[in-house]
């Protein structure tokens, strides 16, 4: 069954682990769908997270962060690689739920470049796009929370927070 907006709309917080061991669906341009189990994920929660994007306030690439949770949010680093986020929580709370691992791809780069996702992709709505989605499987998980990584930046107080969900086999 396919995830629907308001399951997005809640807090980044709870979405992040609860999307482990649900399927990502991806249709690429020469019409393939394909499945991907969600194996990791990493939650970035407002303004105040000085690791989210949407700490330093509404810019035109964090707009998307800024709406009703259901959207995707990508952004480029490194040039290369585009990251793939879904926006969680309610309009004005910016919240985002990186997708950093699936099933046999680690890295949010590596997932980004396995689904070929590009700047189009911005700003689409997962609960209605015929491109990209995900559907819930009916199967308890168990994980673990770590620490997040990749955010030196941020300082030891965000990078500890844990954050960071696993799927555990």
């Amino acid at each position: 069954m396919r995830l629907t907006q308001p399951y997005f709309s809640n807090d980044v917080l709870d979405i992040a682990p609860d999307l482990l061991g649900k399927k990502l669906v991806r249709v690429f341009n020469d019409g393939r769908k394909k499945e991907y189990l969600i194996t990791e994920t990493e939650a970035y929660r407002g303004q105040e997270d000085l690791a989210c994007h949407a700490n330093k306030g509404r810019t035109a690439r964090t707009e998307v962060m800024f709406h009703d949770g259901g959207l995707v949010y990508v952004y480029l680093i490194y040039g290369i690689y585009w990251m793939l986020n879904i926006v969680t929580g309610e309009k004005e709370n910016p919240q985002a739920v990186l997708i950093r691992g699936l099933q046999s791809i680690q890295g949010p780069g590596r997932v980004g470049k396995k689904l070929q996702l590009d700047k189009s992709f911005y700003g689409e709505d997962i609960a209605t796009s015929q491109r990209i989605w995900i559907e819930d499987v009916a199967k308890p998980v168990k994980y673990i929370a770590l620490k997040r990584i990749g955010i030196a930046y941020a300082g030891d107080k965000w990078i500890n927070k844990p954050w960071r969900f696993v799927l555990q086999k």
